[in-house]
């Protein structure tokens, strides 16, 4: 593609942008105007406007006919704002976030990949995006073949025999995997009493088991990162429920025993679960399924591109065995004939879990994971994860001569470093997190998995370009020799986003979560 203007990237650099030596992050770490915003309250002036309402001109003042009970008084301090006062305050906060469309986001475990607009295309064609959810089954027939096609597609891809797609989130998911797990052994007539946890399992492991009554025992993983045989052996009795493993786990390691770890809690009548949060590095290469794995949940954001969390509409599909296939929850999309049913009445399925939600799941994250599936194809699928373990071995193998490397054994998706080296100037995890914001790049996971003392959790995915990684990596090396010649300023850092390091601490334990009028805000 022709190139008018002339500009080369080493422009920016040769002209001077007041930035220090190696920042040669995202650009906009560099240069440019950032407003300042005031809180929206300390906007208020009584005189503007925002909105024109018509006269009352019946007889009825909608107003006066309300019930006093239900009006609200007077608010002190209300900002009264025009409409321009209203986009400007809004637009200028939009500035100060960081997200996929406006640069690196290597989250490790978090899988922070971008979300390709053709399937925010998909996701608003009026047909899905404005189906009623309680539509009779013959008037919504492509949004329920969507739906059954999207199920078939991930029990295909990980190897299960089925799935739901109702959960709303990763940790739904969960929630629902162990509920499937309790129903199954409660049918046997004993639900047992505890589930095992790697102490390299996903974080949110725990609690799921808690939530369904399970007590949690710790696994420890052996010297090169992987759970080893013998210690889940010596855990497991007749009493454990099931098995909670993240594979490849959040060090980024694969499990590569675990055909004979399934074998020996299967032996005890205990299930697997597998958590699907890096099912990005296996995609299209491996199955869980044909591991050995009765239950696994998925995240839609994680591994098929889906917008990631926000407090928004999120999806968490359940795939499992043939055993567990009689407890999914409702409801259920079943095929007969050429037409598509939604299965809703518990008599149809008198030992499923029941209803997880209101409704059937968020269609918009079922329409934009089946767009990316077609449009990948099972080769696409699988490039996904060579080209997410590629640039992952990439940023390991360019940055492990200045950044600790806790275990040696190889990397898949994400690899784990540490402040290890830079202690001895009292550069800690955080300093280097925070520096990095000034190089253009939102921080990787700090301080997770907890088996790593000052991890740095780096995951790049498949969607980021070799020149992306090069400027991340680049950036990361400047940070490492500042730390030698510059701890202090390390310390300091970040100083070029409109809010500098923040007091976490006492945001922590003194959160100002309402404004008052006569607030001082600091």
């Amino acid at each position: 593609m022709a190139n008018p203007t002339g500009w080369k990237p080493s422009m920016e650099k040769e002209s001077g942008s007041g930035g220090t030596a190696g920042d040669v992050g995202a650009g906009g770490a560099t240069r440019g105007l950032a407003y300042e915003e005031p809180l929206v309250f300390e906007h208020a002036a009584s005189e503007r406007v925002g909105a024109s309402l018509p006269a009352v001109t019946g007889k009825v003042d909608p107003a006066k006919e309300i019930p006093a009970a239900l009006l609200r008084g007077e608010i002190e301090g209300m900002p009264s704002l025009a409409e321009l006062d209203v986009v400007r305050h809004f637009t200028r906060l939009s500035t100060w976030n960081h997200g996929i469309d406006t640069g690196f986001y290597p989250l490790g475990s978090c899988t922070m990949k971008y979300n390709p607009k053709s399937s925010e295309a998909a996701a608003r064609l009026p047909g899905f995006a404005a189906a009623h959810p309680l539509l009779p089954d013959e008037m919504c027939q492509g949004s329920l073949e969507l739906m059954f096609k999207l199920e078939r597609a991930l029990s295909e891809i990980s190897g299960f025999a089925a799935t739901t797609i109702s959960p709303a989130a990763g940790a739904h998911g969960e929630l629902t995997g162990v509920m499937m797990i309790r129903a199954y052994h409660l049918a046997r007539g004993n639900a047992r009493k505890k589930v095992l946890i790697p102490d390299t399992a996903h974080g949110t492991n725990p609690a799921t088991a808690a939530l369904n009554g399970y007590r949690t025992v710790e696994v420890k993983s052996g010297p090169d990162g992987r759970l080893h045989p013998e210690a889940v052996k010596a855990a497991m009795d007749e009493e454990v429920a099931a098995i909670m493993i993240t594979n490849p786990n959040t060090l980024g390691v694969f499990e590569s025993d675990i055909a004979a770890i399934a074998e020996i809690v299967h032996a005890k009548g205990g299930l697997v679960y597998g958590d699907g949060a890096n099912l990005n590095a296996l995609l299209g290469v491996a199955r869980p399924g044909d591991m050995g794995f009765d239950v696994m949940q998925f995240n839609l954001h994680k591994t098929f591109a889906t917008p990631h969390g926000g407090g928004g509409p999120g999806s968490g599909p359940v795939a499992v065995k043939a055993s567990l296939v009689p407890f999914l929850p409702l409801p259920l999309v079943v095929q007969e004939g050429p037409a598509y049913r939604l299965v809703t009445d518990p008599k149809e399925r008198p030992q499923s879990i029941g209803r997880l939600r209101e409704f059937h799941g968020n269609m918009g994250m079922f329409v934009r994971a089946w767009a990316l599936i077609r449009e990948l194809g099972p080769e696409g699928l699988r490039r996904c994860a060579e080209l997410a373990v590629l640039n992952a071995n990439y940023v390991r193998a360019r940055l492990r001569d200045v950044y600790h490397l806790p275990y040696e054994t190889d990397s898949l998706h994400e690899v784990v470093f540490t402040d290890k080296l830079q202690k001895g100037a009292d550069i800690s995890t955080m300093d280097v997190a925070k520096r990095l914001i000034d190089h253009g790049f939102h921080p990787p996971t700090v301080y997770f998995p907890l088996v790593v003392s000052g991890a740095l959790m780096i995951e790049p995915t498949e969607t980021e370009a070799k020149e992306t990684l090069d400027a991340f990596v680049a950036g990361m090396r400047a940070i490492a020799e500042q730390a030698r010649s510059d701890p202090d300023g390390l310390h300091a850092a970040p100083q070029k986003p409109v809010r500098a390091r923040l007091d976490e601490v006492r945001a922590a334990r003194k959160p100002v979560l309402r404004w008052t009028p006569g607030m001082k805000v600091e």
